[in-house]
């Protein structure tokens, strides 16, 4: 395993981890205020095209066709050629992304009116068409037109960070999503508690708050990138050899990977359908099932990927197998027990993390019946992160297009067909088969590409981590079980907090017990497993952790 590629993931991993606690206690504090009802359903479905633009740009575009090209350029040309290359870049996302933004605002409402009615035979009344449906539709036109300027924010981040990797730069651009979240988290304290006299609805604070994040995700990596010796310049032309290499590449690269996302709008306007809170169940599920992907996949990807285009670059397809096979068994190693893990304490962990406020037990079952059926997709989410923009490294923009597009065909159809039977649990399960369904297909593409990728040692890898997982599972879910039928209701540890919270504070006390004593027994027995059954992967993920915790020390 790369000695490099595990301490830059590490690094990584550190800075994402960062963000993704901060995502959590931004859902905590999401639930809390407006549990899983109409105003978190409009926020959801408002935000939900910038954050897809977000996605796409930020772990599709600029992964498969800018940090390729500027790595690239920066090996081959030099710096300053680079520097100019990565000017025209951003100048050209400012010129297209503030038309977007234009646009957006002012077809807003004629656009979100489009959303189907899903009144027809077969599926319960959409919330737009039904009672209090205008007032959904105002709300949520209202929101989509305040965070639409995200867009251009997130944009120009990205980018920067995509110079940034490229430079093995990875923990600034890493942590900058963290700022988006701190950006929440500050408007929910000093803007949403004025927003009811100032005659907004409490939720426009935290759309306020989406806008101040998404600019602090400029400001924390600026200086960083000038240090670095990049200084901004306003040039802009799209027939510059470089520029028209990314243009070719990105359209394809975007759609590439845009399978995930794609499949997520999907969910959300077939979720309409099912009636209030299925929308948020599904939206506070994906991310909770993206948390370990954030941790783990993307923290692989990020250090892969510039490893990965040099060797590309350098015609060294030995050295690029050896690296594409070491991700990919690191990337299992940590996302095959996080998923045997989420699938077991589905319900505990969601009614630990949100269940107090407006977050209801109602909500919490919802939740984590999506978690559950969501689950089994995130190790399918975390090998594409890896396996498609390395077709684009190898100037294959064909190959992911192919596949995404077969996948995004799979999901509408196993969407429409499984929320029939299931209601809204059948689009998150729809939604894990196609992404498993994706990332097999790559890998077995990209290997027959490169005349394999070590598919007997990554094969017998996943085997062992399985066989250990299931263990893991097996004994966290007992754990749990038994805790639960046998803890008291811990009010007594909780009197000295005024009344209004002493029964919720108990209530995430005892299940803070649970999910915290079923998950060190889990991995208690994960350890022994992977001992017994020599897994060397377990081994080196667990060396470079007591390394990174002696360093911190």
């Amino acid at each position: 395993m790369s000695e490099r590629l595990a301490r830059s993931a590490g690094t990584i991993g550190l800075a994402v981890m960062t963000s993704r606690v901060l995502g959590v206690v931004r859902d905590q504090t999401m639930a809390g205020l407006f549990g899983t009802g109409m105003a978190q359903d409009a926020f959801q479905v408002a935000t939900r095209i910038p954050n897809l633009v977000r996605d796409l740009f930020a772990e599709g575009a600029m992964s498969a066709a800018f940090v390729p090209t500027f790595t690239r350029y920066l090996k081959n040309h030099g710096r300053d050629a680079a520097w100019r290359l990565g000017n025209l870049v951003l100048n050209a996302l400012l010129v297209v992304t503030t038309i977007l933004v234009v646009l957006g605002i002012v077809y807003a409402e004629p656009l979100l009116s489009l959303l189907p009615d899903f009144s027809k035979p077969g599926f319960a009344g959409t919330d737009y068409a039904g009672p209090g449906g205008a007032d959904k539709l105002a709300l949520t036109v209202q929101l989509a037109r305040i965070v639409m300027p995200f867009l251009t924010l997130v944009a120009i981040a990205v980018a920067l960070g995509g110079m940034l990797n490229s430079l093995r730069r990875f923990f600034i651009p890493a942590l900058s999503p963290a700022i988006y979240n701190v950006g929440v988290l500050f408007s929910a304290v000093a803007i949403v508690p004025f927003c009811e006299g100032w005659g907004l609805h409490k939720i426009v604070g935290i759309a306020i708050g989406a806008l101040i994040g998404g600019l602090g995700q400029i400001v924390i990596q600026v200086p960083l990138l000038y240090r670095e010796g990049f200084r901004y310049r306003p040039i802009l032309s799209f027939k510059d050899p470089g520029m028209r290499e990314i243009l070719l590449l990105m359209g394809p690269g975007t759609l590439g990977l845009a399978a995930a996302q794609v499949n997520l709008v999907v969910n959300t306007v077939l979720a309409l359908g099912e009636g209030d809170g299925a929308v948020s169940a599904l939206g506070f599920a994906f991310r909770l099932m993206y948390l370990p992907i954030g941790i783990f996949g993307v923290s692989v990807a990020t250090a892969a990927l510039p490893e990965i285009a040099r060797h590309a670059a350098g015609g060294a397809i030995d050295d690029m197998r050896r690296t594409l096979s070491s991700s990919l068994r690191m990337m299992l190693m940590l996302s095959v027990p996080a998923t045997v893990g989420l699938m077991a304490l589905s319900s505990p962990i969601v009614e630990l993390l949100f269940q107090r406020g407006e977050f209801t037990t109602d909500s919490t079952r919802m939740t984590s019946l999506a978690l559950l059926c969501y689950a089994p997709g995130l190790i399918g989410y975390s090998a594409v992160k890896i396996a498609s923009p390395t077709f684009y490294a190898l100037n294959d923009s064909r190959t992911p297009v192919l596949v995404s597009v077969s996948t995004i065909a799979l999901n509408l159809v196993l969407n429409i067909t499984l929320v029939r039977v299931f209601s809204y649990p059948g689009l998150a399960l729809g939604t894990a088969i196609a992404a498993l369904f994706n990332s097999g297909l790559l890998v077995f593409l990209l290997s027959r590409r490169i005349n394999g990728i070590e598919g007997g040692r990554i094969t017998q890898t996943f085997v062992k981590i399985l066989i250990a997982s299931l263990a893991m599972g097996a004994a966290a879910m007992l754990t749990e079980r038994w805790l639960n039928a046998s803890l008291p209701d811990m009010q007594s540890l909780a009197t000295w907090l005024p009344a209004r919270m002493e029964a919720a504070a108990a209530q995430t006390l005892r299940a803070g017990v649970r999910v915290g004593v079923a998950i060190a027994t889990g991995l208690a027995v994960l350890a022994l497993a992977s001992s017994a059954l020599r897994l060397h992967e377990f081994n080196a993920v667990r060396l470079k952790l007591m390394e990174r915790l002696r360093r911190s020390k």
